[in-house]
């Protein structure tokens, strides 16, 4: 069962789905799930089979399209605020709160790729959140100042900035907005060296494998200066006391980010690798998402 829903993030219409338990009893109380999706990802796409899977399992699941994508609101379009995505986190844990068969001390929160950074980040300070689980986490800020956990050099960092200055005044005087891919637009982009990431992010999001109208599988430029400012791993060792989850695949080359969170994680936690998987193979090859599925039920059988 899908219900089509929304909340709101201050004046921000939140569109969502909420995936419910077979044989779902209004009557009785579940626990619930938050799920966030990947950078430039909508509802529809990989999240929303995790959703649809984890429910099957007895848990009520809400995804949304965070704020300035997808069919939610928010003005202007296609803006990656990481502050903005760990708040609509929130506001859907507020929205959890008011449907009375949800039991509201058995509340989970888990991501995919950008999604499990800002899961991560937002489970540091929002209590209600009692376990965490990512998949594939790539968090946007440690993400955004290198590349697969290399740190880009200071100099090249500041050089970014200030080419979002410049556009940034460029469009405040009347330019038209720049916008910059998450993945490859154009198979021609592709070469013998491009990062498994990039590569099959190409195969999800542009092709019929995972592709949707909505998924744009870009962002607005001017939204970097606040990438650069996010962290989403800065106070997981003093205040991500909450269970910790961590699924990767042997083959990412974003796993880095997970055996980073493992490290920092001084509470319950757990790093789960998928034999065989990469991280784009974790949004939809069957194999390697029932074991990720059947993990997570596992984990999240704590709540």
């Amino acid at each position: 069962m899908v219900e089509t829903v929304s909340f709101k993030n201050k004046a921000v219409d939140i569109a969502g789905h909420l995936h419910l338990p077979d044989a779902f009893d209004e009557e009785k109380k579940y626990p619930a799930l938050v799920g966030i999706h990947p950078a430039g990802g909508v509802k529809e796409q990989t999240i929303g089979e995790y959703a649809r899977r984890l429910a099957a399992h007895g848990f009520v699941s809400v995804v949304y399209d965070s704020s300035y994508q997808g069919e939610s609101g928010g003005e202007p379009r296609l803006l990656e605020d990481p502050t903005a995505r760990v708040e609509d986190a929130r506001c859907a844990a507020d929205f959890l709160t008011t449907l009375p068969y949800v039991d509201t001390e058995r509340m989970g929160v888990f991501g995919i790729c950008a999604g499990g950074g800002y899961a991560i980040s937002v489970a540091q300070t929002e209590r209600r959140f009692k376990a965490v689980a990512t998949v594939s986490a790539a968090p946007m800020g440690e993400g955004s100042r290198g590349f697969l956990g290399h740190l880009s050099p200071v100099a090249e960092q500041i050089r970014t900035l200030e080419t979002v200055a410049q556009q940034r005044t460029a469009e405040a005087r009347g330019a038209e907005p720049a916008y910059a891919p998450f993945v490859p637009e154009t198979l021609e982009e592709i070469g013998d060296d491009t990062p498994d990431l990039l590569r099959e992010g190409y195969d999800y999001y542009r092709t019929p494998r995972g592709r949707h109208p909505r998924s744009q599988g870009r962002f607005l430029l001017t939204g970097m200066d606040r990438m650069y400012a996010f962290s989403a791993f800065d106070q997981i060792p003093e205040l991500l006391t909450q269970p910790l989850l961590l699924i990767a695949g042997s083959r990412a080359d974003t796993k880095v980010f997970s055996d980073q969170a493992y490290e920092l994680s001084n509470g319950p936690k757990e790093l789960f690798v998928v034999d065989g998987a990469t991280h784009i193979a974790l949004y939809d090859v069957p194999d390697y998402v029932d074991q990720a599925i059947t993990k997570m039920v596992e984990f999240f059988a704590v709540l």
